[in-house]
């Protein structure tokens, strides 16, 4: 299950994502907003990065207008990988790498067909788990 969540500013491109995962078949549960009211991204990033590292959701989307507030957000919670992605190469490089939990976007910077390419390779690429990899994410764990 995919856990979502977003910010006023990216409600619309979350219906788009929430469009595309319902195409493809996949479940999600969507942790907020639920419209264009202005609200606290920080609400949404920590409650998608819960969901995730709980186990509740096995990974997780993130927007906000820039992306750069709810990543913020959701890494603050222990566990999670939160990983800002405006293009396809990030998006596979840290989920092959960092083993990225959270996918993390901005409305105001990618575009609808942009973002759902973004989303299709974060979803299908899986973590290569090298043993360098392994020992890098590892360290990357709060202190």
């Amino acid at each position: 299950m995919i856990a979502l969540g977003s910010d006023q500013a990216a409600y619309r491109l979350k219906q788009e994502v929430i469009r595309h995962l319902e195409e493809l078949g996949l479940e999600y549960k969507d942790f907020g907003s639920y419209s264009e009211e202005p609200c606290d991204y920080p609400v949404y990033g920590k409650a998608v990065a819960r969901a995730v590292v709980s186990g509740e959701c096995d990974r997780g989307i993130i927007i906000c207008g820039t992306g750069i507030g709810i990543s913020i957000a959701a890494n603050k919670v222990k566990g999670a990988r939160a990983a800002l992605c405006h293009d396809c190469f990030s998006a596979e490089a840290t989920r092959l790498h960092n083993d990225a939990n959270i996918l993390a976007m901005g409305a105001r910077v990618v575009g609808p067909g942009l973002a759902l390419k973004i989303v299709d390779t974060f979803l299908n690429t899986e973590f290569s788990g090298a043993e360098r990899h392994v020992r890098r994410v590892s360290m990357l764990e709060v202190d």
